[in-house]
């Protein structure tokens, strides 16, 4: 065995596997699986079974209605195999004979893929009418070793089941023993299968059946110059075989050989061309017929490259509906920012976690006092200036406002796009907005927007990340900060008490700097822990910045990257909210189709072709 055979057979193997697994992309693309296309049943059929196994030679005899095509198959067989007669009984199934001792009938099934393999009990198998495809098998006693011997249906039938059936067989066959007479050697549909034939360099035989071999003569170069001429066929082999009706029937018919170079000359003996078929050299006929069929599905207008290039281009058809869709759909929106007492209580939380166990407990039990206090002050402060809205209230409400905005702006660019889009997104939309209610939608996204916290546990994560890498850009303020902190926790209950009697802590907010300045070196405490918790605006600020050059705008760095992934994160649900309920995963597909090209599936299929291509050209 060549060998070549071991590397086809893994670089095939390798170009199967990677386009099976590109089926579902090519699914989502719109583009049909090859299955039915002539390289891919050369790949399945031909390629696959074949290059594992020890290599069989498997010989045809094809050709047209009523032209003695079983009579000869019988003479190859050396016994009467298939049914013969002059009324055209037709072959409907393809009958296979093994040469003795074989009993691989797993290696029948791989080679005759999509066939069904029945054993052979008599003549009458192969005329059944049935719609399944069939092979009916059996050992033949005079098939030579490494030889599969078929007859076939015809070529030419009016039956399209038989069209099929031949060439299924045409496909899988090693040498084609084409039967030709003076009425089918210019038979279109016979022109039309040996034209296939010669597609992928099939070797074939011709057998001039029902010939004179007198009157005849000046014919049969005009006969075979026409078939060679239009079918690009060129025969290994040419025999000339008499018109003889009892010589056919007793099985002598004889088998002239018409010398080479010169077709109106026959050998002075008739030939045996069973014994000159098992003389044939197999692993070279093999190589040549795996050859042709690798030149089919490597063939760049109609191979399986031709169908990478159909999948890449609807890929890019993808990508330019996928980002029509995504410009679509980034309408712009101003988020509205977070208020800064949900930040706030994240942040003392996770501040109160840094401290130790004692000021922990002093300073969350101060602060519990601090409320208490200042509630009769707060609550006077309402009475005089009226209840303000919650902050987080309002904030709910204008983002609601900005969720319901940003859909209406994406329907609106949708509609359009359903009217001016590309022909991948345009039938898309039109079928995803058809029918659809507006107020509904609208309403949806509202109940959705409902359901969401303020904080989810995701930004509650991104947030203590942030603080801890702030803390490890900011170790000498932090340390700062705690050093403060720890006095603070006890200085707490002097200043707590001095600002609550004076009135100092309004609301929860400190005011008037001049008062703040009075309150002495306890004051820096206190506008410490602002500083660390965001919670007091102004003063607080310029008192950390004056304990400590820089954290203050490090604080605000901070306090911009929170907000800023608030809006990124609070957009990308509704993003995915909108993909989901709206687009019904439209976008997600677009994106998938647009990137298959530079799948790991993709990436193989075109690299088991180069490799293909290199060992067809010898360059591997």
């Amino acid at each position: 065995m060549s060998v070549d055979y071991p590397r086809w057979a893994a670089r095939i193997r390798e170009l199967h596997q990677a386009l099976a697994s590109l089926a579902p992309s090519a699914a989502n693309l719109g583009v049909p699986t090859p299955t039915g296309e002539e390289w891919y049943e050369h790949l399945e059929r031909k390629l696959l079974p074949q290059l594992n196994r020890e290599p069989l030679l498997v010989v045809a005899v094809v050709g047209g209605t009523n032209i003695g095509k079983s009579c000869i198959f019988n003479h190859l067989a050396g016994e009467q195999a298939s049914s013969v007669s002059p009324l055209a009984a037709g072959t409907k199934h393809p009958v296979c004979l093994v040469p003795p001792g074989f009993t691989d009938e797993a290696a029948l099934q791989a080679i005759f893929e999509g066939f069904q393999l029945e054993r052979w009990q008599s003549q009458e198998d192969a005329l059944r009418e049935t719609p399944e495809h069939l092979v009916f098998w059996r050992v033949g006693a005079n098939v030579p070793p490494k030889l599969l011997l078929l007859d076939t249906p015809d070529i030419d039938s009016d039956a399209a089941v038989n069209w099929q059936r031949a060439d299924g067989i045409r496909r899988v066959a090693d040498v084609l023993v084409g039967v030709l007479t003076q009425q089918k050697y210019n038979d279109a549909a016979v022109k039309s299968f040996f034209r296939k034939a010669a597609e992928v360099d099939k070797v074939v035989t011709v057998v001039i059946n029902q010939t004179d071999l007198v009157e005849d003569r000046e014919y049969w170069p005009k006969w075979l110059a026409t078939f060679s001429g239009e079918t690009g066929n060129r025969p290994e082999l040419i025999y000339c075989v008499p018109h003889d009706r009892a010589a056919a029937r007793e099985m002598r018919l004889p088998f002239y050989a018409l010398q080479p170079g010169d077709t109106a000359v026959l050998a002075e003996k008739p030939s045996s061309l069973r014994d000159e078929l098992a003389a044939l050299r197999f692993d070279a006929i093999k190589i040549r017929t795996f050859r042709g069929a690798i030149a089919q599905v490597l063939d760049p207008a109609a191979g399986a490259p031709h169908y990478l290039a159909r999948l890449k281009a609807r890929g890019k058809d993808f990508a330019e509906a996928s980002a029509a869709l995504e410009a679509a759909e980034r309408t712009r929106i101003h988020w509205p920012s977070l208020p800064s007492r949900l930040l706030v209580t994240e942040i003392r939380n996770w501040w109160d976690d840094q401290r130790a166990g004692l000021s922990r407990s002093i300073h969350g039990g101060y602060r519990w006092l601090g409320d208490k206090l200042t509630w009769p002050i707060r609550k006077a402060h309402a009475a005089l200036m009226g209840e303000e809205r919650d902050p987080l209230e309002s904030f709910t409400a204008r983002e609601r406002a900005t969720v319901v905005f940003a859909v209406e702006n994406l329907l609106d660019e949708l509609e359009r796009l359903s009217k001016v889009g590309n022909d991948t997104l345009r039938p898309r939309l039109e079928k995803l907005l058809s029918g659809g209610n507006r107020q509904q939608l609208l309403d949806r996204v509202g109940a959705w927007h409902a359901s969401l916290p303020a904080i989810d546990d995701d930004y509650r994560t991104f947030i203590k990340n942030e603080l801890a890498r702030w803390s490890g850009e900011n170790p000498k303020a932090v340390n700062v900060l705690r050093s403060l902190d720890n006095v603070a926790a006890f200085a707490r209950p002097a200043i707590t008490v001095t600002l609550c009697v004076s009135g100092w802590i309004v609301a929860g907010s400190l005011v008037h700097e001049a008062a703040m300045q009075a309150a002495t070196h306890t004051m820096t405490n206190v506008a410490t822990e602002a500083a660390i918790t965001g919670g007091i605006a102004g003063g607080g600020e310029m008192l950390v910045q004056g304990t400590s050059d820089g954290i203050g705008l490090a604080a605000a760095k901070l306090f911009q990257r929170l907000q800023s992934h608030y809006a990124e994160q609070r957009a990308k649900q509704l993003a995915s909210w909108l993909d989901r309920e709206l687009l019904g995963g439209l976008l997600s597909q677009l994106r998938t189709g647009s990137e298959m090209s530079n799948s790991p599936e993709f990436k193989a299929a075109e690299g088991a072709i180069r490799a293909l291509r290199a060992i067809r050209d010898g360059a591997e």
